[in-house]
């Protein structure tokens, strides 16, 4: 796969995401605009699930399967580093 550039943080959460799934693929190999469900990188519900614990551990960041932001906060890698970087405590 092509690298795409990410910024530092968006290269730290897509190591977080890569290590947390135990997924196939190199952080730098995600693209930051692409979806990371259905056509992008495949995600499902019970990843989304685990990311959000690993974020809630690593950043302080509170997300909610419940909250109707959830599908927009999730729709990407740039997406979910910029609620990250809004709402994080650590």
């Amino acid at each position: 796969m092509d690298k795409f550039p990410l910024e530092v943080h968006e290269l730290e959460l897509a190591r977080l995401i890569v290590t947390t799934l135990d997924i196939d693929i190199r952080p730098e190999d995600i693209a930051p605009s692409a979806p990371l469900f259905g056509e992008g990188l495949g995600l499902d519900s019970i990843d989304a699930l685990e990311i959000a614990l690993a974020l809630s551990r690593q950043y302080g960041v509170k997300l909610r399967s419940d909250d109707e932001a959830s599908p927009k906060i999730f729709s990407s890698l740039r997406t979910l580093n910029q609620y990250i970087q809004e709402h994080r405590t650590r």
